[in-house]
């Protein structure tokens, strides 16, 4: 009896297969990237615009796996590869280019050129009186902590605990808050590696830090049930991917660690927006309070947001808004030409606890200013209320070079100032 030859293989016959097989694959690619890269699902945000161009390219290369190299093996010309990308790949060409087009438009429509007034009054400033504003204190309470020190004391006494140490370490990542009436910074502490999150994620992150910016004491505080969302989780309970799953809309900054006046852990996760243009005007809509035992979560306006939380907007955020009150104070082509009453935020801030809130601390000086200043600002952490204090003399970094002369045969490194009322003078 005679052999039949073996018969190949072959695949789905069908052009509806093929699309099928192809948008399986982009998928299972497209859920794969977005799991690490956490891409919002929202026009405003250039990761969205990334996230939308992989997709149509892995639709493209699956198409010419699963469909296109036939074209070649059957000796298809031209003629054949252009029908080939028109019947299935010119729909995401066109999705493709429909995106680069509003990203370039929303990039032109969001320039400072063309929007400097509402560049500028992303703030609001008003001046202020200092000695009014800012209440004299003694020197047994200024905060002589800066942040890199806080570290260093909360790092040094998570080594001081034995049972703790050899699992978890200090997460070097504070928040300065005010709690119970004084300033101190709080920080989650994290797991010490892969292997010591394995044996301990069932129960948890145990503890956190305080140290306290007057005293410069740094205390661990044992929780009753372990936080189970923060940053050093690498799968669904990593605080950024459980958020972005709750809110896959939502533009995140980085989310601040905080407590409230129960000692009860928070994440505090600003929404950003986009209020100029399509990519211009960044500010803060509200903020997700998630509980960082529980992950649960709770949106709130910035009216809404509790009197306990402190970090709304960040510092970076708010001298990026002041340097465009004050850069296109007079609109933009004084900003650039004859540049009149034209000032910008000095490189560095510190905070200042006042009013049971946390403020941020940055010199002001002239465009063309060389180590002096013109004033100061104060904007609150919470509610971005922003004061100008009208005050000249040297900037910050002079400062700290004056201070470095005084005991150069030391060697000491100053920090960034701390701003206090002496005698009704800044």
């Amino acid at each position: 009896m005679e052999q039949q030859p073996a018969k190949k293989r072959r695949g789905p016959a069908s052009k509806l297969g093929k699309i099928l097989i192809n948008l399986i694959v982009t998928a299972v690619v497209g859920f794969l990237y977005f799991y690490v890269a956490l891409p919002p699902i929202n026009l405003q945000s250039s990761d969205f615009y990334t996230f939308i161009g992989i997709l149509c390219v892995v639709y493209v290369v699956s198409a010419l796996i699963t469909s296109g190299m036939n074209v070649v093996s059957s000796g298809g010309g031209p003629k054949e590869y252009l029908r080939f990308i028109k019947t299935q790949c010119l729909p995401v060409g066109i999705l493709f280019l429909a995106l680069i087009a509003v990203a370039i438009v929303g990039s032109v429509l969001s320039m400072p050129l063309f929007r400097a007034a509402a560049y500028r009054d992303l703030l609001t400033v008003e001046d202020g009186n200092f000695a009014e504003d800012i209440a004299e204190i003694s020197f047994s309470e200024i905060p002589t902590l800066d942040k890199d020190s806080a570290n260093f004391l909360g790092d040094r006494q998570m080594g001081t605990l034995s049972d703790m140490v050899s699992q978890f370490e200090y997460s070097n990542d504070s928040t300065q808050i005010n709690y119970k009436g004084r300033p101190v910074r709080v920080a989650p502490i994290a797991y010490a590696d892969l292997i010591k999150w394995f044996t301990n994620r069932g129960s948890g992150l145990p503890a956190y830090v305080v140290v306290d910016m007057v005293t410069q004491e740094a205390q661990v505080v044992r929780l009753s049930e372990g936080m189970k969302y923060s940053f050093s989780e690498p799968l669904n309970r990593n605080i950024v991917r459980h958020l972005r799953f709750q809110y896959p809309t939502f533009m995140f900054g980085t989310p601040q660690f905080e407590i409230d006046e129960e000692g009860h852990p928070y994440w505090i996760a600003p929404r950003v927006v986009k209020t100029i243009g399509l990519f211009g005007g960044t500010d803060i809509a509200g903020a997700v309070l998630c509980d960082a035992i529980t992950g649960e979560s709770t949106y709130c306006e910035l009216s809404e947001i509790p009197t306990w939380v402190d970090n709304v907007f960040t510092p970076e955020l708010i001298m990026q808004q002041y340097d465009y009150h004050g850069t296109y104070v007079n609109g933009f082509i004084n900003s650039i030409f004859g540049q009149r009453d034209v000032t910008v935020t000095t490189q560095g801030y510190n905070y200042i606890a006042l009013n049971d809130d946390v403020y941020v601390y940055t010199g002001v000086t002239s465009i063309g200013a060389d180590h002096s200043i013109v004033g100061f600002a104060l904007i609150n952490l919470k509610d971005e209320k922003a004061t100008f204090y009208k005050v000249n003399g040297a900037d910050e970094a002079s400062a700290m070079s004056s201070a470095e002369g005084e005991v150069q045969e030391k060697g000491y490194e100053a920090t960034f100032p701390i701003l206090l009322n002496v005698g009704g003078h800044p």
